[in-house]
């Protein structure tokens, strides 16, 4: 859902880089998950609120910049039980990072690294034998497949 950048101001608030499609979606979780590395630890979110393009937070126990330091790079995770159902042919991004990505002639291009979201679209960012920049468009987009853990594009080797 996002990442801690940096302590904010010297009461032991945080910032926020949102992962979220709107800023202020983070804002609605009451508890959240952070961590890394797969150790994460839940936090009951006394006060959260968008700031610009960033999110600034509240949690108990961090009382001084000193404290909110030790959260520097930590993700922020919700579980998955909260978020929203996502409808026919949409997809949470972390669902796609990691697919194997073929174009349909067979061609294996690498897996999806991440997600760019450029306005327009989405492009994914697909690491391989080189890097790809690949729009989320239905016109290039095949299949998703999360069951087995591939995404088919119309798209050229040689694009």
């Amino acid at each position: 859902m996002g990442h801690v950048i940096a302590p904010f101001g010297v009461q032991g608030w945080i910032k926020i880089h949102p992962y979220t499609e709107t800023v202020r979606a983070l804002t609605d979780y009451a508890t959240w998950w952070l961590g890394k590395n797969g150790a994460y630890t839940a936090y009951q979110v006394q006060e959260a609120k968008a700031h610009g393009s960033e999110v600034l937070a509240k949690l108990p126990g961090f009382d001084d910049r000193d404290a909110a330091f030790t959260l520097r790079g930590m993700e922020v995770a919700v579980p998955r039980a909260e978020l929203p159902k996502v409808k026919r042919d949409e997809y949470y991004w972390a669902d796609l990072i990691g697919l194997k990505v073929v174009n349909t002639e067979g061609q294996t291009f690498g897996t999806v690294k991440t997600i760019l979201a450029t306005g327009a679209n989405d492009v994914l960012v697909v690491e391989g034998d080189q890097e790809r920049l690949i729009p989320f468009l239905r016109q290039v987009i095949h299949t998703v497949d999360l069951e087995n853990g591939t995404i088919q594009v119309e798209w050229g080797a040689d694009y």
